[in-house]
């Protein structure tokens, strides 16, 4: 009898399992064209380029690789390689990234490469980790689409240095209220048949005016404008010619970004998206190259996961909804390229 009712209450049990539903994987590899995936790329951009602090924006160019990892209590990780393209506009520049023009092949385009971890926990993308590096694309290759078109020099150069002296000293002979100071060399080309230096830089205005100044060095940094600059100068027999053209922007307040349940404060440096960060106190030029995102490498930490892997730890960074249904996607990975391979 005690084996008739022990296999009866096995058979029911057997019965039941079916309806059950099955655990989630605790590691599963999407499209990278996926809908979600390229969400949570989207907000890793825009971590970012507002952690960033000299040069440019970058924007999104290819997602490389993604893996999804299950997370504890709730939640879920991206694991993402991604390419960027530097665009024209200066992390400082107010301008929102979709308005920002992608630099060219021919203007010797910088490439990014990013590893990121992206959180999303209640339909919410949130950046964990970003590691990113760069490098501008090979002369050979610049070239290859233009034979004359000037190229990258370093921002030390002997020639760009004077350069930016002379557009500096051409602008602030203009009227302006302020004297304004170099922040940053952001840029410099060299087009040695032309015999000119192209070069882009950041000035700040002081406290001291433009008519009175004796010596720059008592002149304090003010930290409510700065000037984006373009300028070229051009050697001609007997001289040379410079021509240089400053856009002075406001700042604005920086304001932390809502968090989501259970994501702790910021790791790291950050800047709210769209904001200005606060200015260093001396000139960064002479220690940075134009195209280095080494010192974009923000968060720390570890994360758990379902399959007990580990990864970057839950920090903050922006967050961005999360889209509606996904749509079938047909590509794998690498994703789509949205402007160019360098």
């Amino acid at each position: 009898m005690r084996s008739l009712v022990a296999f009866i209450c096995l058979a029911q049990l057997l019965s039941y399992a079916p309806a059950r539903s099955p655990l989630p994987s605790p590691v599963r590899d999407p499209n990278c064209d996926d809908p979600d995936v390229e969400q949570a790329a989207l907000a890793a951009v825009q971590y970012v380029n507002s952690n960033h602090r000299h040069g440019y924006k970058y924007t999104l160019n290819q997602i490389d690789k993604v893996r999804v990892y299950q997370r504890r209590p709730a939640g879920e990780v991206y694991s993402m390689e991604i390419d960027l393209l530097e665009t024209t506009c200066h992390v400082l520049d107010p301008t929102p990234l979709e308005n920002c023009t992608v630099r060219q092949l021919i203007e010797h385009a910088v490439e990014g490469d990013c590893d990121v971890s992206v959180l999303k926990l209640d339909n919410q993308f949130v950046v964990l980790n970003a590691k990113c590096e760069s490098s501008p694309d090979s002369a050979e290759d610049v070239r290859k689409v233009c034979l004359d078109c000037a190229l990258l020099a370093p921002l030390n150069d002997t020639k760009v240095l004077h350069a930016v002296d002379a557009a500096l000293a051409a602008f602030n002979a203009q009227n302006h209220t302020s004297y304004f100071k170099l922040l940053e060399i952001s840029r410099a080309q060299l087009a040695p048949l032309h015999s000119s230096v192209y070069v882009e830089f950041v000035v700040v205005p002081t406290d001291c005016s433009p008519k009175d100044v004796a010596d720059p060095a008592v002149c304090n940094l003010l930290a409510d404008q700065y000037g984006f600059c373009k300028a070229t100068l051009t050697e001609k027999v007997g001289g040379e010619d410079v021509a240089a053209s400053c856009t002075v922007f406001g700042t604005a307040p920086v304001v932390p970004g809502p968090q989501p349940d259970g994501v702790g404060p910021t790791v790291g440096p950050t800047v709210a998206a769209g904001r200005h960060p606060v200015f260093p106190a001396k000139p960064v030029w002479s220690h940075l190259p134009h195209h280095d995102l080494r010192h974009s490498i923000v968060g720390v930490g570890s994360f758990e996961s379902a399959s007990g892997e580990h990864g970057p730890a839950q920090g903050s960074g922006p967050v961005i909804p999360g889209p509606g249904p996904a749509a079938p996607a047909i590509p794998l990975c690498p994703g789509r390229l949205r402007h160019f391979k360098i």
